[in-house]
């Protein structure tokens, strides 16, 4: 199954960029085992449109154009579902197994997912009830992936 991942803003060099990176590798080495590969990770730039509303729509007409050939859709939004990390590792899993070709996960920018994002996505997912920086949830979302593929392949990662 293929991976699409887009988000909303671009992380600049330094610490947050090398933990991005890390997660991402150790993804794409294992990701790629369990037919969880090729992912392709996509930053957007941050519209500068005047006012939120416009800079929302402008971000997910973009996240959605990345995502226009992906069979599932799956948004990282406040308003979505908190699943556990194996809970999260299933739903991948199962994704993959009922045949989805292209899988695409979508992170919106500062100022959250434009409502056509929203209505457009099948999946809607949280990290929580907090609030999490664009470029932290990015990073949350590779150790995530990461997590979930260890917990597939029965790998000692995920102790919990």
């Amino acid at each position: 199954m293929r991976l699409i991942i887009a988000a909303v803003g671009r992380l600049k060099d330094g610490p947050e960029r090398t933990l991005l990176e890390r997660y991402r590798d150790r993804f794409a080495d294992l990701g790629k085992r369990l037919g969880l590969a090729p992912v392709a990770w996509h930053e957007l730039a941050e519209s500068r449109a005047a006012t939120a509303t416009k800079r929302c729509a402008e971000e997910g007409a973009a996240l959605l154009k990345l995502a226009r050939d992906a069979n599932t859709v799956i948004a990282l939004d406040e308003r979505g579902k908190a699943l556990t990390s194996p809970a999260f590792a299933q739903l991948l899993g199962k994704i993959r197994d009922d045949g989805t070709g292209t899988l695409a996960i979508l992170v919106g920018g500062p100022d959250g997912l434009a409502p056509a994002v929203r209505e457009a996505v099948h999946i809607k997912l949280s990290f929580g009830a907090i609030t999490l920086p664009h470029g932290l949830a990015r990073i949350v979302l590779a150790e995530q992936l990461y997590r979930a593929a260890t917990i597939l392949a029965g790998h000692p990662y995920h102790r919990g």
